[in-house]
């Protein structure tokens, strides 16, 4: 199999950077040691920022990859065509404002459109790979996969975390019926809020005739936030069960008292689904250290929770999408639907404009995005290639 040349279109490229867990790994391995890598070849880049500890320059000199000034010319390689099979779009970390919201505005959906524009001046379709959420916004994000569906680009989207190791293992059944589930993150509700949405979400959609979509949304902060989770028992109990699967400080009881949570970045994120399900995510900035997951399934007594691993460096969850972004580049097919993450990020942007409001319930008729999902898997034990 011959490798597929790819342009990458990044913010910044500093050590653990996105850019240095993904590029690394096509420039130097899954294990950025030199050893084995994906069948991708850094083709271009193009730096918006080089902050201190930049990268790019010295993998630029010793894998002899230009950096080019503008996007159009990291696509064509300056010349008068497009040389490349794809595109990878790393919008993540750097210097950028924020809005009202809390919401970091990297430049995700302007970058698309100007990918998309130079495909269309040049009349050729490559796949794009788009790294965590699609945009800031539901318009945006709807906006980029009407383009790539109106264009005829394969297109691929969402976090890393998805596709990472769950101890214990965790993969209920395609057509399976949820009773009840909790997810539990942690740091800031932007920057981290995203990831867990993505991960509950890419189980959940496994239920029986998912997925339809979203029917409203609210984020639940202070007393708000503790006096639903002490009126519903269960998920008080899910919430008790997926906190001692997961890495956190100080026992999982009394979280109310608690003067670390006692902050603006803890919150708790619910939204219905247009089925009934009622999905909860706790983030809990502060006391857990990781992402976790619990269900209790229809039938069983037992509830089931897992911790969704992010594992040091050479971070290996990565290595998994990676190879994720591989398949999309040798097949002209993302492995899985784009759709997920467009939901996930209409979600998260409601969920953050629903606490810009003091918590106000919102209803959302245009998040009925209904999608097919896929048994896609995530890593394994032990790692395999």
């Amino acid at each position: 199999m011959s490798k597929k040349r790819v342009a990458a279109i990044v913010t910044h490229y500093r050590p653990n950077s996105h850019a240095d867990v993904i590029l690394g790994k096509i420039l130097e391995g899954y294990h950025q040691d030199g050893g084995p890598g994906p069948e991708l070849e850094l083709a271009s880049m193009y730096m918006d920022q080089f902050p201190e500890q930049d990268l790019s320059r010295s993998m630029s000199k010793k894998h002899n990859v230009p950096i080019f000034q503008s996007i159009e010319e990291a696509i064509t390689l300056g010349q008068s065509k497009i040389p490349v099979d794809g595109v990878l779009i790393i919008g993540e970390h750097g210097d950028y404002p924020d809005n009202e919201k809390g919401q970091k505005l990297y430049p995700r959906r302007a970058w698309f459109e100007e990918v998309t524009n130079v495909l269309e001046k040049h009349n050729k379709v490559v796949p794009i790979f788009n790294d965590k959420h699609l945009s800031v916004s539901w318009q945006d994000a709807q906006w980029m996969v009407q383009r790539a569906r109106d264009m005829h680009i394969p297109f691929m989207a969402g976090s890393s975390l998805p596709l990472s190791f769950r101890k214990p293992e965790y993969n209920p059944p395609m057509g399976c019926h949820f009773d009840s589930v909790m997810g539990v993150g942690y740091s800031g509700l932007d920057i981290y809020g995203i990831h867990a949405l993505e991960v509950f979400q890419c189980i959940v959609e496994r239920r029986e005739n998912a997925e339809k979509g979203v029917r409203w949304v609210q984020c639940l902060q202070g007393d708000a936030m503790w006096d639903y989770l002490e009126s519903n028992p269960e998920k008080s109990e899910l919430l008790r069960t997926v906190l001692d699967a997961i890495p956190h400080s100080g026992t999982s009881h009394d979280l109310r008292k608690r003067k670390e949570l006692q902050h603006g970045q803890v919150a708790l994120f619910r939204f219905s689904y247009v089925d009934g399900l009622d999905g909860s995510i706790a983030m809990l900035a502060g006391v857990a250290a990781g992402n976790g997951f619990a269900a209790r399934l229809s039938g069983e007594t037992e509830i089931r929770a897992t911790h969704i691993e992010e594992r040091p460096t050479p971070y290996p969850h990565f290595m998994y999408l990676v190879k994720a972004i591989e398949t999309l580049m040798h097949t002209g097919h993302s492995p899985y639907p784009v759709e997920r993450t467009m939901l996930t990020t209409g979600v998260h942007d409601m969920l953050l404009t629903s606490r810009h409001y003091g918590g106000r319930k919102i209803q959302t008729p245009f998040l009925k995005v209904s999608y097919q999902p896929v048994d896609y898997p995530h890593a394994p034990e032990p790692i395999t290639f």
